[in-house]
Order: C-alpha cells, then sequence, then structure tokens
C-alpha cells in the first residue's frame, strides 16, 4: 500500500520524473536523491525511488562519501534494494572516486596547419576512400572535438554544409578546420575543393564559427588552404 500523500514517479509531471529532468534540464538540475533514484530504477510498495534514495543518503548524513563506504548488505537492508541495487549504487560511487584521480585529457592546440595535419594524418593517410572530417575548436584554437562527416568512393566524398557546421553548433565551438583525403596521392585541391571551402567560409560568418583552415592530406604530406592564402 502507497502512504498516503506519496505518488509514484510516473504520477509526476513529465519534467519532474528523474531521468526526463536529466535529459531536459541537465544533470547539475537533479538533487543526489534524484541521480540515485535513476540508480535504482523504482522504490517499493511504499515509497518512490526518490523518497527510498532520500532515505538511503538520510542514513548516511547525505554525505556521498560515506555512501560509498557502504557495503553491499548495508544498502540491502533497505526495502526495495536487493543486490543488484545495491552494486549499481557501489560501482556508480567508485566510477566517481576513479574519476576524481584520473587526470583530465590533455587537448591538443592548433598553433600552425601542421598540427592539425598531424592530428589527422593517421586517421587518413592509408585510406583507399575519401573521407570528410572536421576537427572543432574553443576559442584557444584548442581541439575539443573531431567529427567524420562524410564518406566517399576513390574520388570524392560529399560534405554538406549543414553536417559540418552541426559538431561545431553541438559542442558551442568558434572554430573549425575541415579536413579531407586524396587516396589518388595528389595534393593539388580540385575546383570543388575550393569551392567548398569558400561557401564554408561565408557559411561560418553567419555562423559565428571561424572556418580556419582546409587540410588535404595524402601520401603522408599535406596541403594547407590557409597557408596557400586560399581561405
Amino acid at each position: 500500500m502507497v502512504y498516503e500523500g506519496s505518488l509514484s514517479i510516473k504520477s509526476w509531471a513529465e519534467e519532474d520524473r528523474p531521468r526526463e529532468k536529466f535529459a531536459l534540464k541537465g544533470k547539475s538540475t537533479l538533487s543526489d536523491a534524484e541521480l540515485v533514484a535513476i540508480l535504482i530504477g523504482s522504490g517499493n510498495t511504499e515509497e518512490s525511488a526518490v523518497e527510498l534514495s532520500k532515505r538511503i543518503l538520510a542514513s548516511v548524513d547525505n554525505n556521498l562519501n560515506e555512501l560509498g563506504k557502504t557495503d553491499l548488505a548495508e544498502l540491502m537492508r533497505f526495502k526495495g534494494i536487493g543486490e543488484a541495487k545495491a552494486i549499481t549504487i557501489a560501482a556508480a560511487l567508485e566510477l566517481g572516486r576513479r574519476r576524481k584521480s584520473t587526470d583530465a585529457p590533455k587537448r591538443p592546440q592548433i598553433k600552425q596547419s601542421g598540427d592539425a595535419a598531424d592530428i589527422m594524418a593517421p586517421l587518413l593517410a592509408d585510406l583507399k576512400h575519401e573521407e570528410f572530417w572536421v576537427l572543432v575548436l574553443n576559442h584557444s584554437n584548442v581541439v575539443i572535438h573531431k567529427a567524420c562527416i562524410s564518406t566517399g568512393g576513390v574520388t570524392h566524398t560529399v560534405a554538406d554544409s549543414k553536417m559540418i557546421f552541426k559538431p561545431a553548433i553541438e559542442k558551442l565551438g568558434t572554430g573549425i578546420i575541415l579536413c579531407h583525403n586524396h587516396p589518388s596521392g595528389g595534393l593539388k585541391p580540385s575546383q570543388s575543393d575550393i569551392m567548398l571551402t569558400k561557401k564554408n567560409v561565408e557559411a561560418g560568418k553567419v555562423l559565428d564559427v571561424r572556418v580556419l583552415d582546409h587540410i588535404i592530406i595524402a601520401n603522408n604530406k599535406y596541403f594547407s588552404f590557409a597557408d596557400e592564402g586560399l581561405l
């Protein structure tokens, strides 16, 4: 029987349910209890997942470090927490502990065209087909993301402007570097390469995302539109 005044999570407004709230408003808007509720998925016949999570947290004075030290048997004393749920909570807290002790990966900064070529050559130099990639940079020209936009045949691949700028917009980048390979081994840009570059430079001005360069990779060498004054 459900306690008087207690509502199941499914009866809450959609934007207030933990999973939906996470998706709509972001992880930082959720309380510790709501995050634990997502882990356990459901409560018991008397409590919602959030209410049960609040009780679990209250047992350790709402201290996540103490919760991380709680053994499985202690967690399983709570009605509705079986071994699987107890392990899920413990595993999540262990991941959090390990994250604290792990250094954030050092992201490369682009200072010259060769820096971008060094990043992309291992991905493109040996391919027998063309691929078009985008490096997304922040305001300090640090690479925050790289994405393959399209895969084509031996002589060309199609790169749509909407797809080119999509990762930059999603990652809140301020600049991009275009990059593709020439399996033939020739570094000289085609007329379509030049037209595509000019088109996207103009599109970037509208979107406030600078096109900093276009790199062509072939035979472990590269061609830079920026170095050759073609931007």
